[in-house]
């Protein structure tokens, strides 16, 4: 890994059609939160085309290894055990190395472990549900973890999340973090959810949703998903704190 100056050049064109509408009454918290005035497009300045440069000395050895990383000694979380692998990407396919990427999530039984949790599932003393790496020379990245349960949340009578992680990625292309969501193949709450159902394009939605990767499977140990993350561009993954242009 070497922290050498990133690549500059202009982005490529946003298709703003895949973006769901910032007001989605559905959605309750948009109803707040979305903008009153039109959208503004601006030119990308030197602090948006240059990025921040991270070196693996600032990674301690489990960090993406959330089976480990917080377990008491010869403990381990409960919950099946699975592997999330995938690329970072441009438009153009090319890997972006060097690019800090966090990841969070609920355990098995659908709880965070943060202070203001409401959801009456336990906590799981072995599993705190963050993590980090950063990307290889070709954009690649990896972390273990436990599959994350569903919950409900407080949108409608009953409305539930589906199982999904979080991720966050620090690339060489802005300034600030692009945040989104990792949803599993094959779950049935994926259609119903509120935030998803935002999403007025189902190619979007679908690169939201991370495949099954037998070939990836660690066997008699871990499921394995996939999960590329395109940063800019048409093809682009949709990230929920910019959808004015990633």
């Amino acid at each position: 890994m070497k922290n050498e100056r990133p690549e500059t050049s202009p982005f490529f064109a946003r298709d703003r059609d895949q973006h769901p509408p910032a007001y989605t009454p559905w959605y309750k918290t948009s109803v707040l939160r979305s903008p009153q005035r039109a959208l503004i497009s601006l030119e990308g300045t030197a602090s948006e085309i240059t990025g921040p440069v991270f070196g693996h000395s600032r990674l301690n050895e489990f960090d993406n290894d959330l089976i480990l990383n917080y377990a008491r000694p010869g403990q381990m979380p409960i919950g099946p055990r699975i592997l999330v692998h995938g690329r970072v990407m441009d438009e153009r396919g090319c890997g972006v190395d060097g690019a800090l990427v966090e990841m969070w999530q609920a355990n098995a039984g659908g709880r965070y472990r943060h202070k203001k949790e409401t959801y009456l599932a336990p906590l799981d003393p072995d599993f705190g549900g963050v993590g980090r790496t950063i990307t290889d020379a070709d954009g690649y990245y990896w972390f273990k973890t436990i599959m994350p349960g569903p919950y409900p949340w407080p949108n409608g009578v009953n409305d539930w999340r589906p199982a999904h992680i979080h991720f966050s990625i620090f690339g060489h292309g802005f300034a600030q973090r692009l945040i989104t969501q990792m949803y599993f193949e094959g779950d049935p709450l994926i259609p119903l959810c509120p935030i998803v159902r935002t999403i007025p394009d189902p190619a979007a939605i679908s690169r939201l949703i991370a495949p099954l990767d037998m070939n990836a499977t660690i066997p008699m140990d871990m499921r394995a998903y996939k999960f590329d993350i395109v940063l800019r561009g048409r093809r682009s993954t949709l990230f929920e704190n910019r959808k004015e242009g990633n």
